[in-house]
């Protein structure tokens, strides 16, 4: 099974990203991290978490890695507080020393990194003792409304779309993965929690374009279809989801925050 595409941040933006700097808000919170540390941000995508760090926390440095290019353009772009810079990177293999930064976070990316264990525990690597490595992950099995219509209506139309579903394929969309992965790396009193926000389309067109621009399962999957058979999964969605009657559709994301300390 080809690996979603992850290399337009525009499309990116647009499909997830507006969605994940609510989560990226609430999630901050949560850590309750205190004012002047370096942060890591892996998987750091368009710079919609690096961007909350620096609004919310007041860091010292931000350091955003991720393995796509042409997310690191659009970081680049996009955040140009003086205070982050951004790299290329895998996950599983930082180009960075051992105890380097005071806190590591990593937002709606495990979920895509093959072997998840070896990357929390590179993570745990590059932090100082009784840091912090914190992550979120969608919940695609049941908490993300917008996608688990896609797919249903997908799966009615084309049985053989179930192959692509996140929600059946991700192994640490769940609370008890993600607490194992983090015990299983060495790090104490780790904590896990839902961040739920809202996910509100103007109108069909709204929900419905994103899935056109080729970034992630879901539009990856309606790039290989034809042009009536697009069309067919269109009109099914708007059968299906719940409108307003001001157009507007009103649905619901839900991710899992995971945070543990690195040991003194």
């Amino acid at each position: 099974m080809a690996q979603p595409v992850w290399a337009n941040g525009d499309a990116y933006e647009a499909y997830v990203g507006r969605w994940s700097r609510l989560v990226a808000v609430d999630f901050l919170r949560g850590l309750a991290v205190p004012p002047g540390r370096h942060w890591l941000d892996v998987g750091s995508g368009t710079g919609a978490l690096t961007s909350t760090i620096l609004t919310r926390t007041d860091p010292v440095r931000v350091t955003g890695i991720d393995p796509s290019e042409g997310f690191v353009a659009v970081a680049r772009t996009r955040v140009t507080d003086p205070r982050a810079a951004f790299q290329v990177g895998d996950a599983r293999a930082l180009p960075l020393p051992d105890r380097v930064a005071d806190v590591l976070v990593s937002g709606l990316t495990l979920n895509f990194v093959p072997e998840p264990a070896r990357a929390v525990a590179e993570w745990a690597r590059v932090v100082r003792p009784a840091g912090v490595v914190a992550a979120y992950v969608w919940d695609y099995a049941e908490g993300m409304a917008m996608m688990r219509h896609f797919w249903a209506a997908a799966e009615q139309l084309d049985p053989v779309s179930v192959e692509r579903d996140e929600g059946r394929r991700t192994t640490v969309c769940q609370p008890d993965a993600l607490r194992a992965l983090w015990e299983r790396a060495g790090l104490r009193n780790v904590s896990v929690w839902p961040v739920d926000v809202p996910t509100t389309f103007t109108d069909f067109a709204d929900y419905w374009t994103p899935f056109l621009g080729g970034q992630g399962s879901a539009p990856a999957y309606v790039a290989t279809l034809a042009e009536t058979e697009r069309a067919a999964l269109r009109e099914l969605l708007a059968t299906r989801l719940p409108v307003e009657p001001d157009l507007s559709i009103r649905l619901t994301a839900r991710a899992w925050a995971v945070r543990g300390a690195t040991p003194e």
